[in-house]
């Protein structure tokens, strides 16, 4: 629902379009930072009647935490993945499973499914009906109670304290 009289409905998307837009751009200049507060303030104004619920977050610093493992997962599975590839096919153990699902909130499951499938080695490839549980794919997957535990801990468990209803 649109909240016309909200300047900014999403204030941290706001933030991280004008962030973001800088990055792209690779510059400062004034004209650069100028646009990039107008569309981020337009786009949250135009697209907040698509959000289903109003986004809150519960811990910024578990959110900035949490960005820091990814970051760090990312860069070590992908030298884990193509030392994997390049090297010899006996060393893969590919498997699907499912992943129970205890976080509720649409955006903390969709943010839990990409962090996963950004990771070199996991896709998470379905939404059960009921969002009880993700079917994931995983290229080496020795343990499969050990992986689930480990993206519990990891990234589900910190998604939950940073997305809480409102």
């Amino acid at each position: 629902m649109k909240n016309k009289n909200s300047f900014l409905p999403h204030p941290i998307l706001s933030v991280i379009l004008v962030i973001i837009w800088l990055l792209l751009n690779n510059t400062v200049a004034a004209g650069h930072i100028v646009l990039g507060i107008v569309l981020a303030i337009l786009i949250p104004w135009f697209t907040s009647s698509f959000w289903q619920q109003r986004v809150c977050v519960g811990n910024p610093l578990t959110f900035f935490k949490f960005s820091l493992i990814v970051i760090y997962d990312i860069v070590v599975a992908n030298l884990t993945v193509a030392k994997q590839v390049i090297g010899s096919n006996d060393n893969l153990n590919p498997k699907f499973f499912n992943l129970p699902l205890d976080i509720k909130h649409p955006l903390g499951i969709s943010t839990l499914a990409s962090t996963i499938s950004l990771t070199p080695g996991t896709v998470s490839c379905d939404l059960s009906e009921d969002r009880t549980y993700l079917i994931i794919h995983g290229l080496v997957v020795d343990d499969v109670e050990a992986t689930i535990q480990e993206i519990k801990q990891r990234y589900e468990a910190p998604l939950m304290e940073v997305f809480k209803p409102c």
